[in-house]
């Protein structure tokens, strides 16, 4: 007989996935906080309350996948206008978080080793935390919290790995090296994220058929964080890196027919693995409450309380007191409101649990790593805590901040289907004599772009479609099909020219592929 146990929890975390998810929709809250709840439900079940997570599986599997996805659905032209918030947000916010918890957790008993620990762990927002509970956010503010999360595990991790040696005695702490430790980790994550991108096109150009090109995306995030790795790098800076410059590349060397195949994965790959994580860190609170003696309950619950209160406190500062302050000297209405929501938006997620996990049991001489149960239950209750408290609060934040709709997002999509339309008329002569197609066809392909010029014009047209319900012939489809190209290389210098968004490209390119996926029979897409 099979040990089916694995399979069921995999069964029971896919059912609570699909299920919570439902409901959360249906009753207007953010999924991650019923998945959470639904994760601690499924660990009163007999058998489940001894379920532990590997930190592996989350660092070395769940990770990669989730960040590759955030980084390719992810501007990269404002994470460039707001480069350095971001930067300042991931890396010196982290350290700052990381001291003031440290300090908290030293008053009250815990050695500056594990206290540097502990706050290492608490101190990163989570990408996909981030991403699906503050999915509310207007596109701007949704991508700097985004790109800090996805860039802010590079420092926590590398700080955690400084912290983790000292505590436990196998390195003795030394400022410069741990500067340098730091620089090169970002530096050897960027370098090897890059070469990793410009392999992986070259690869998928020998690759050929669509399914084997999306098996090198889907093996590729694994490689860069596992390069870096062992190169001394960062495994989360190189999937951010790769996934962002795949964003970047992928536009002009891959087909319609792949990326509708690579979105469909991915795209259900994430939802899948994003949802998991929030179930078992859910499954993990019972276990890590029970780890705990019952004389170190009381303490490590004041603990938690005040980390919680420390690590909200000081995101709220840092977003909140520079607003405050320049109010004098460049009063702007509202600053101070639509920052606020920044500042909540500070979730923590599978990332803090698998390093909290992580932790080791010993010392180098063999001795219990002092306060690990209770690094666990607290780092457990910020996870809870920001996940529910913040999530379930922050629409009345953003109510509160009375962001105006940005038009941006639907002016430049507007834009980019006038360009591909303009591209389109502009090549339809040329393209027209070389397939040698009739010339009613070449009137109504023509009527058709026009029609598109009418309906994106600035000032509204109430043309009439010329003839939305007639069946293509042959000879109009082969003349559709040799203008995509022009109407593809077209929205894509907009975005090199950011004169439109990286989302905007992937959308208005999505319907390209849809329109070439109607037009050309599955086999022959590519």
């Amino acid at each position: 007989m099979y040990d089916v146990a694995g399979l069921e929890l995999a069964v029971l975390i896919g059912a609570v996935v699909v299920a919570f998810t439902m409901a959360g929709r249906r009753i207007g809250v953010s999924p991650p906080v019923l998945l959470l709840i639904g994760g601690a439900a499924l660990s009163f079940l007999p058998g489940l309350a001894d379920v532990r997570v590997a930190p592996e599986a989350v660092v070395l599997f769940m990770l990669p996948a989730l960040l590759f996805w955030e980084a390719r659905t992810t501007s990269l032209r404002e994470i460039r206008s707001g480069l350095a918030g971001v930067l300042s947000s991931a890396v010196v916010l982290v350290l700052v978080t990381a001291g003031a918890v440290a300090t908290v957790a030293h008053a009250l008993g815990l050695g500056w080793p594990a206290a540097f620990v502990l706050g290492a762990v608490v101190a990163p927002t989570d990408a996909t935390a981030v991403g699906a509970v503050a999915g509310r956010l207007p596109p701007r503010e949704l991508t700097t919290l985004r790109a800090e999360s996805l860039i802010n595990d590079g420092t926590a991790l590398a700080l955690f790995a400084v912290a983790a040696a000292v505590a436990t005695g196998a390195e003795e702490f030394d400022l410069l090296e741990a500067t340098a430790s730091f620089a090169l980790s970002y530096v050897g994550g960027v370098v090897v994220g890059w070469l990793v991108a410009l392999a992986a096109a070259r690869i998928r150009t020998l690759a050929g058929e669509p399914v084997l090109r999306n098996a090198v995306t889907a093996v590729m995030p694994f490689a860069s964080f596992l390069l870096a790795d062992l190169l001394g790098g960062s495994g989360v800076v190189a999937v951010v890196v790769y996934g962002l410059a795949h964003a970047r590349l992928s536009p002009r060397w891959i087909g319609a027919r792949t990326r509708l195949q690579s979105q469909a994965f991915w795209s259900l790959t994430a939802f899948l693995l994003n949802g998991a994580l929030f179930v078992l860190v859910g499954l993990q609170l019972r276990g890590a409450l029970t780890a705990l003696a019952p004389d170190d309950r009381v303490p490590t619950a004041i603990l938690g309380v005040l980390v919680v209160v420390t690590v909200l406190g000081t995101r709220l500062l840092w977003f909140l007191v520079p607003a405050v302050a320049t109010v004098r000297w460049a009063p702007t209405p509202g600053r101070v409101r639509r920052r606020l929501p920044l500042a909540w938006a500070g979730f923590r997620g599978g990332v803090s649990l698998a390093a909290a996990l992580a932790v080791p049991t010993i010392l180098t001489d063999g001795a219990p790593f002092p306060g690990r149960a209770a690094i666990v239950v607290v780092t457990a209750g910020v996870i809870v805590v920001t996940l529910v408290v913040q999530g379930l609060t922050l629409p009345l934040v953003l109510r509160a901040a009375r962001y105006a709709e940005d038009p941006r997002p639907r002016d430049e999509e507007r834009l980019a289907e006038r360009r591909a339309a303009e591209a389109a008329l502009d090549a339809l002569p040329a393209e027209a004599a070389r397939l040698g197609t009739p010339s009613a066809v070449v009137e109504r392909v023509r009527a058709e772009q026009e029609f598109v010029l009418a309906r994106t014009d600035e000032a509204g047209s109430t043309a009439d479609d010329p003839d939305p319900d007639r069946h293509a012939a042959d000879a109009e489809a082969a003349l559709r099909m040799a203008l995509l190209a022009a109407r593809r290389a077209a929205v894509v210098r907009l975005r090199d020219d950011r004169l439109v968004d990286d989302l905007v490209l992937m959308r208005v390119q999505s319907a390209l592929d849809m329109e070439e996926a109607r037009l050309r029979p599955p086999g022959a897409l590519s």
